[in-house]
């Protein structure tokens, strides 16, 4: 009897377990849809009732660490076009692995519950109106591998340890981060970065080099970086995207970019470049699109031009159309000498 007992025991355990966890989820998702202000389309218009395997968005699968119970492993709200806020109850989807609730109108901070989600695999709450400081309960999830949170209102500063997360993917641009970039960067394993359209006010991370077992785009377009590009940058050689336009670099090409095998679109326009355009970087066989317009390259290899796609106005290289006056690249180079070995 005692055998059978505890034969039966574990099954009645499970059952009440796998309530507990609907119920929990049944909680957070209620308390979520009550914070809703708005939604035109009717997205969350079946969450009703206790069955929240059924609701729309709402994916269920068996539970890690018990595939007999059933819970709420990932919630898909992309483009519904939802407004509202996230409520301290979404920390109650503890099996949640996928998070995504990118282009809504979802405002407010990221609620520090979300500490709790350590199953949390991919996090996507782009192209929404959050806002605050940068959210640091993401900071304390050990299966995250993907971080999506560009194009909203996140401030201030970005926090060092961000960068010794074990992540796939970090896209931070389009906000309104103003900071130096913190000097462990290179200790980051994505591969790929986007920190475009922030306000760094910083040099070029000279330790993005570490990254090169991993690293494959890097996105820095209009972040504010300042100074040279680093002669390392040249160990990049997995890299495919390299785009570091309309910042405030300045001093040459670096040769050592000819080291960067796997580089397929390369963007330095809108910056305080000059010299010569080495040949080096114009002869790597899988770059397909250069853009140096608007900078101050006073020549450049023939097969620059040969490039699939190039664009080259706004220089002082001679025989190019759509270049800077003479005046203008004669008083550039006067105030400017000092620019002549950076980077080389």
């Amino acid at each position: 009897m005692g055998r059978a007992a505890r034969a039966i025991c574990p099954n009645w355990v499970k059952l009440d377990y796998n309530r507990i966890r609907l119920h929990k989820a049944y909680q957070a998702l209620q308390a979520w849809k009550y914070a809703i202000t708005s939604d035109p389309n009717n997205f969350t218009a079946n969450w009703c009732g206790p069955d929240v395997c059924s609701y729309k968005g709402v994916y269920c699968a068996e539970a890690l660490d018990d595939p007999e119970i059933t819970t709420v492993a990932g919630v898909d709200l992309n483009h519904a076009n939802i407004a509202g806020l996230l409520p301290e109850e979404l920390g109650l989807l503890v099996d949640i692995a996928l998070l995504h609730i990118n282009s809504n109108n979802f405002c407010g901070t990221i609620p520090s519950s979300f500490r709790g989600l350590y199953l949390l695999y991919e996090l996507d709450i782009s192209n929404n109106q959050l806002s605050g400081s940068f959210p640091s309960s993401v900071l304390y999830l050990p299966s995250l591998k993907f971080l999506d949170i560009r194009y909203n209102n996140f401030e201030g500063r970005i926090p060092p340890a961000l960068f010794d997360l074990k992540l796939d993917a970090l896209f931070l641009n389009n906000n309104k981060f103003k900071c130096s970039l913190p000097q462990n960067i290179g200790n980051s394993t994505v591969s790929a970065i986007a920190l475009a359209n922030n306000n760094f006010k910083s040099g070029f991370p000279s330790n993005l080099a570490k990254m090169k077992d991993t690293l494959n785009e890097v996105i820095l377009t209009n972040s504010g970086l300042e100074g040279c590009l680093p002669w390392n940058i040249g160990c990049l050689d997995k890299l495919t995207v390299f785009d570091v336009g309309n910042n405030k670099l300045d001093g040459s090409l670096p040769e050592s970019m000819g080291g960067m095998k796997s580089l397929e679109l390369l963007n330095v326009a809108n910056n305080g470049f000059s010299g010569q355009i080495p040949a080096s970087v114009c002869s790597l066989h899988k770059l397909e699109s250069f853009n140096s317009s608007s900078n101050y390259f006073c020549g450049q290899p023939e097969m620059c031009v040969r490039l699939r796609e190039t664009d080259d106005r706004k220089n002082c290289i001679p025989c190019r159309p759509l270049q800077r006056s003479a005046k203008e690249c004669a008083a550039f180079h006067f105030h400017n000498k000092h620019l002549d070995n950076c980077g080389a």
